[in-house]
């Protein structure tokens, strides 16, 4: 694939106005690139393109993402009327993995509630994809050669380093992350100015990550942070390394922009349905409505999905990377401000 190179920008006049694109043309241009890129990469691979709904009878639970809903005033069958905007296609292409579709993708929009700012988007572009068979190690591999597939369209390259969650806070904060005490983590973040109350061990975890470490990460960098505690497992297997649980999940990182979540994907049915009521439960304590559970996603792990590895990709931040922005609305042609 060629070089991208940059273009003209809008018409005289228009930038500035209400009723203008957030974005620059370069960056739209920049983004088909990368669309095509992702396509062709994926082609050469034999990774099939498949679409999903993003509306469904069901929404994520995760206790950290807030889902839309809306209500459909057509016939429904007697099912319910409430359908959730996905905040990620993971549940469908998991139900395609189960029916036997094999190696697949997806290219598209996801939706998520309260989160809009400076990085965030109420709707984003999300590309995740799924390889089964494989273990966390080659979906690494594969998805570094893709952002450095996309980094080489505008000439730049990035080193890359792999390093476990454990060794990353070790190293950089001085404490094991695995075994600390709740005020070794706390005290870690101190002259960190937020409010505290209320905030559970992960939540000091990930606020070290985004104020601590992630702003230490080099603009040509691409760091690979790996093995992560168990309490934060998602959909991840759970094994053991060195004595403590870890989930077989990994996060992307290009400069300090996180860009990509990847797990060893868990197969267990029984483990799944757990792992959505202690979700619920944590969103009842709070006092939150807690989106219906999908069933369709326990039924088909049910029947047998087959033992693989997946990964969702922003594509903004990609965007927002290659182009050295720290602005979403810079790579989208209109922002929430201006939907």
């Amino acid at each position: 694939m060629s070089r991208w190179r940059p273009g003209p920008g809008w018409t005289d006049g228009v930038a500035g106005l209400d009723w203008a694109p957030s974005g620059s043309r370069d960056a739209l241009r920049l983004r088909a690139w990368v669309n095509r890129l992702v396509r062709e990469f994926f082609f050469a691979r034999d990774v099939l393109e498949v679409e999903t709904p993003m509306m469904s009878r069901a929404g994520n639970t995760d206790a950290n993402i807030a889902s839309f809903a809306l209500e459909f005033s057509g016939r429904t069958d007697g099912a319910s009327r409430t359908r959730w905007l996905r905040t990620s296609p993971e549940f469908p292409l998991k139900r395609l993995l189960a029916a036997g579709v094999g190696d697949c993708f997806e290219l598209g929009r996801v939706f998520r509630d309260g989160e809009a700012g400076g990085r965030h988007n109420p709707e984003f572009t999300m590309l995740e994809w799924y390889r089964v068979g494989w273990t966390l190690e080659p979906l690494i591999d594969e998805t570094v050669a893709l952002v450095q597939a996309a980094l080489s369209m505008i000439g730049r390259e990035a080193t890359v380093s792999r390093v476990s969650f454990r060794d990353l806070y070790r190293q950089r904060l001085g404490f094991d992350p695995m075994t600390a005490d709740l005020d070794t983590v706390r005290n870690a973040a101190s002259g960190i100015a937020i409010d505290g109350d209320g905030l559970s061990r992960d939540d000091w975890l990930d606020l070290l990550m985004t104020h601590r470490l992630q702003p230490t990460f080099g603009r040509d960098e691409i760091h690979v942070v790996h093995d992560y505690p168990a309490s934060q497992c998602a959909l991840a297997k759970v094994v053991e390394r060195d004595g403590v649980p870890v989930a077989e999940r990994f996060e992307l990182y290009l400069g300090p922009l996180e860009l990509a979540n990847g797990y060893h994907e868990l197969t267990d049915a029984a483990e799944q349905r757990a792992r959505f009521a202690r979700d619920v439960a944590t969103r009842t304590a709070r006092g939150e409505a807690a989106p219906a559970t999908d069933e369709g996603l326990l039924a088909a792990l049910a029947h047998g999905m087959p033992a693989c590895a997946g990964v969702a990709l922003g594509v903004d931040r990609l965007l927002m990377a290659m182009l050295d922005t720290p602005r979403i609305a810079d790579v989208v042609a209109f922002d929430f401000a201006r939907a």
